[in-house]
């Protein structure tokens, strides 16, 4: 069976899994607690240790949810790492204080939404913390503030952001007194942006893996009725018979993981099945006009 290699996000930044496992919808899966510790220990049999949320996942359940699995399964917290997010406020029974979806990049709210995040994960430390959307009120100064008292603390050891653009990034790291080991962004066949907005320029000049969130297309790859989608479907269909069976997805991750910023895919699944595939890709490199064939029935046309 194929393992997961473990691998640093950045020079000086933390070891993480290869493929991590997201827990966005672990609430919609309704799985209960013996589910959810088979979901994890399937993970770790495979090498994936690194396990993404956010605070707001599920209306502010998922991590309760895993936390609660994670503290029965007798599994040591050593063994694993947490990544979360915060900085998006929702309207929600579970935070009657908050009147508007909003984002909040104070120094309260961060550390505020950390402390609440390892309460509910029943965990000591953060090994990765990341703000969830760029806040056009955000001032670095307080998201510093926070950033410096949560690693002084022990509460969190790494920091990174999710969904910012290169200007957003580059404006608050000048500003931090910790470094940004990361960023999260949406990237699969079809999602193509980071390539024009510069994302991926960034990322490989300061030499930092960045994360991708739905690297499947949120499954409108396989679902969706558009002259997109259906060229995608051909073209991975046909190259999967020129590796001998392999399945759309497993195509499209592996186009996903052969770009040199080398990206670690977030898995949204909570199949083992589909992990166990996801995993298998590791082993599966795509030719270079492979790779442009997939590119072109995205964009859909050749390149100029």
């Amino acid at each position: 069976m194929m393992m997961v290699p473990q691998i640093d996000l950045c020079k000086d930044g933390p070891r993480c899994s290869r493929i991590v496992h997201g827990l966005w919808r672990l609430a919609d899966w309704n799985k209960n607690p013996a589910e959810i510790r088979e979901l994890i220990a399937g993970c770790l049999e495979l090498g994936i240790t690194t396990f993404d949320h956010a605070d707001i996942y599920g209306d502010y359940t998922c991590e309760s949810l895993f936390g609660g699995a994670l503290a029965d399964s007798g599994i040591d917290r050593s063994q694993i790492q947490l990544v979360t997010k915060c900085g998006i406020k929702l309207v929600s029974h579970n935070r009657p204080g908050h009147g508007i979806k909003c984002y909040d990049t104070s120094t309260a709210h961060i550390v505020a939404s950390v402390e609440s995040s390892l309460k509910s994960l029943r965990v000591d430390f953060i090994d990765l913390l990341l703000i969830h959307r760029p806040d056009p009120l955000m001032d670095p100064h307080q998201v510093n503030e926070a950033f410096v008292a949560l690693r002084d603390s022990g509460k969190v050891r790494h920091f990174g952001v999710s969904n910012f653009l290169p200007s957003q990034f580059e404006m608050l790291a000048s500003k931090l007194d910790v470094p940004l080991v990361t960023n999260q962004i949406e990237y699969s066949v079809m999602c193509l942006d980071p390539h024009s907005d510069g994302s991926l320029d960034l990322c490989q000049r300061l030499d930092i893996r960045p994360m991708a969130w739905s690297p499947m297309g949120g499954g409108r790859l396989f679902h969706e009725d558009s002259d997109r989608a259906r060229r995608l479907r051909d073209v991975l269909g046909r190259i999967g018979r020129q590796f001998g069976g392999a399945s759309m997805d497993q195509v499209a991750l592996a186009w996903l993981l052969a770009h040199p910023a080398r990206f670690v895919p977030v898995l949204g699944t909570g199949r083992l099945s589909r992990i166990r595939r996801a995993v298998e890709v590791l082993g599966l490199s795509l030719s270079r006009d492979q790779w442009f064939e997939i590119w072109c029935a995205s964009t859909g046309h050749d390149v100029p």
